[in-house]
């Protein structure tokens, strides 16, 4: 599903990477944990073609992604990669089902089927009754589901999650995981995580510790 080789990225003279291989099979969760400043995000971020190696390659479900101009890259991103982060970056003027819908619309997806489709996925995290609440009417834990959807409406290949449980409290942490577990089972979602939360780690399939810029094990 997702293969990267020798990645390499530095700003300045500060060294981030330090050619990190690493590789997800599909319907995978895995969790990349460290200290801070190790480079897991920068990682995560790369990997998502949020940013760019200074070198090496990137594979997703065999695309070549150096390869391709800012606008495939983008189209790509849109279509095959979800993202969830620590802080939901909801818009505050949509309510939950418009927020869950604008990837769609991005992708050219029309308003009835994407409406359908957000609708669906809410009523699978939970939120069937809160589809046309504005995020600052909902709790924490609610606006991450609304993000878990947002993520999910396009049916990405991989989701990148970077600290998705770091704001909620632990109650609302633990029902997360469990969604992610759930997603994963039902659906063979395949998930890249950047966590310091041990409990969501040990749930992965897979735990990748990073050390100053290289994966160790």
């Amino acid at each position: 599903m997702l293969k990267a080789t020798a990645i390499h990225k530095s700003y300045g003279q500060l060294q981030i990477l330090k050619g990190v291989d690493f590789e997800v099979e599909k319907g995978e969760i895995v969790t990349i944990v460290g200290a801070s400043g190790a480079g897991k995000s920068t990682l995560l971020n790369i990997l998502g073609t949020l940013d760019k190696s200074d070198s090496g390659q990137l594979f997703i479900n065999n695309v070549e992604l150096n390869k391709l101009n800012n606008k495939n890259l983008s189209d790509f991103r849109n279509r095959k990669i979800g993202f969830i982060f620590q802080f939901h970056h909801l818009l505050a003027e949509f309510d939950a089902l418009e927020n869950v819908c604008i990837p769609a619309f991005i992708a050219g997806v029309s308003k009835a089927e994407a409406e359908k489709r957000a609708t669906e996925l809410l009523d699978l995290l939970g939120l069937g009754a809160r589809l046309h609440h504005k995020p600052n009417a909902l709790s924490g834990g609610e606006q991450q589901r609304v993000a878990v959807a947002r993520a999910l409406i396009n049916k990405p290949a991989l989701i990148f999650a970077d600290e998705p449980s770091g704001n909620l409290d632990s109650a609302n942490a633990r029902e997360l995981h469990e969604l992610f577990v759930k997603l994963r089972n039902e659906f063979n979602q395949t998930f890249v995580i950047v966590t310091h939360n041990e409990e969501l780690a040990n749930i992965s399939d897979r735990k990748v510790l990073m050390v100053d810029g290289l994966i160790v094990q």
